[in-house]
Formats: structure tokens, sequence, C-alpha cells
């Protein structure tokens, strides 16, 4: 089977605990205005321009060979480490992703993802992932439309049904500047968050920053963001909401 890869290495402590073999996944099916790797939202890949070259942005390989790499760098995998598939988005290509998972699983790998959790068959996947990383951008379908292009119904029922038996559960607020950064918005978020029926969610909340900027206009894109910035005074005022209505926060 064969899996599209944008690029991958080996970080500590920032996706899932310990060291981790780190694999971004070509492809998304969200279109965040404010993403840092918009060379991965294009399925097939996309062509960038750097220093006055064109590349392809992505690699593809057997899923038999990424293994191969993974089992061949398990004695990294250390402080409770193991492997991440993050994006891009993961779960677009669904099958070749299960069967690493799987094949991780039964090598006593530690697995992890990171996904906006819309794939229809996405509940099938948490036996297979230990450390489990959701993005929740938005509490309301049709402004997360508006701006992404796509609702987030799906994730939201997904987050829904995967919380009734997961011990780890993370979820990931992207905080944008004019989109979900208001204390009233770290109101509605905290209400959505208590109604999944899990205490043992955790939230981390992700201030928005600029460092992919430069890659939009590499790829050829436009980046329309003029202001998502978010000020001390609001994330703490975020956080300190979400904290009073008994929301666990985290911070990697």
């Amino acid at each position: 089977m064969k899996i599209k890869i944008l690029h991958k290495g080996f970080n500590f402590s920032q996706d899932g605990p310990g060291n981790r073999l780190v694999y971004h996944l070509q492809g998304c099916n969200f279109f965040c205005p404010w993403c840092s790797n918009p060379e991965s939202i294009a399925r097939d890949g996309a062509k960038m321009t750097v220093d006055g070259k064109e590349k392809l942005s992505c690699t593809e390989h057997d899923t038999d060979e990424v293994f191969s790499e993974i089992l061949s760098g398990k004695m990294m995998m250390f402080s409770g480490g193991g492997v991440t598939f993050t994006g891009g988005e993961p779960t677009l290509q669904f099958d070749a992703l299960r069967e690493l998972l799987l094949k991780c699983k039964e090598a006593g790998i530690n697995t992890a993802i990171e996904t906006n959790a819309s794939h229809p068959s996405f509940v099938s996947l948490s036996e297979l992932v230990d450390y489990m990383i959701v993005d929740l951008k938005h509490y309301d379908a049709e402004k997360h439309k508006n701006v992404i292009g796509t609702s987030n119904e799906k994730t939201i029922e997904n987050i829904r049904k995967v919380s009734k038996d997961r011990e780890q559960l993370l979820i990931h607020i992207p905080l944008v500047g004019g989109f979900n950064s208001t204390s009233q918005d770290a109101g509605k978020f905290a209400e959505l968050i208590k109604s999944f029926g899990n205490e043992k969610i955790q939230v981390e909340v992700l201030r928005y920053h600029e460092y992919g900027k430069d890659k939009w206009t590499q790829c050829g894109m436009e980046y329309k963001m003029t202001d998502g910035h978010v000020s001390d005074e609001e994330y703490t005022e975020f956080v300190d909401v979400l904290k009073r209505n008994g929301i666990s926060i985290i911070k990697t």
C-alpha cells in the first residue's frame, strides 16, 4: 500500500509524550486560512517554489518501507515515546494509516495521531491509538463552515463517540482573533467539551501565529489572514474561563 508523506522527523514531547517519530501526511479536507503547512492541503501534493526551484511537497512510499523505518527508530522512542501521524489530515489516507497503526500496536510501539476527526470511519481507529489529539476549531458548525469551508458536525459527533471509551483525549483549540478568541467563545467551548461527558479530556489552547505565511506564497496561494493575533490578556481570559468551567488545561 502507498502513502504520501510531507515530511518526517523526531520531536520530543510536542506531538504526544516522549521522543516521537512524527510523520506529516499529505492532504487535508479543511482549508484553514491560518494553516502553517499550506503545502499539506492538496491531496496529491503541492508544487512549491523555493529558492527559484520547483519541487513537490510530498514523496510516496510503501507502507512496508515506512514500518521498517519505524522499527529501526524504536530505540530512539524514549521517555514513553513512539510514533505520531499528523498532517495535513492523516485520516485522508485512511487505509494506509490504519495498516501502520495496526502494525505499530502489534510491535508494541506507542501510537499517536493528530486529526480533525472528520473521517466517517474515525471512531474505528480509536482502539489503535494510544495518544489521540483532536483539533476542535470552533463550537459552531456554520461559522466553522464559513471560515474553513467544511462543517465541524462530524468532528463533534466523532469526539462525542470516542469520548465514551477513551482514557486519554487531548483537544487542541487554535485560538484565532476574530474567529474564536473571546471569553464568550471560551464559555461555548467549555459547554461543548463538558457535554462530551469525559472528565479525563485535556485541552491545549494554541495561539495564532504566522510561522507558515511564506509557504503560502511558495505554493502560489494568497495568505488572506490580516489580523488573527491574540493578545496576552485575551489568551489568559480564554484559558481562565475554561478552567473556571472545570476544563483541564495543559501546555506542551
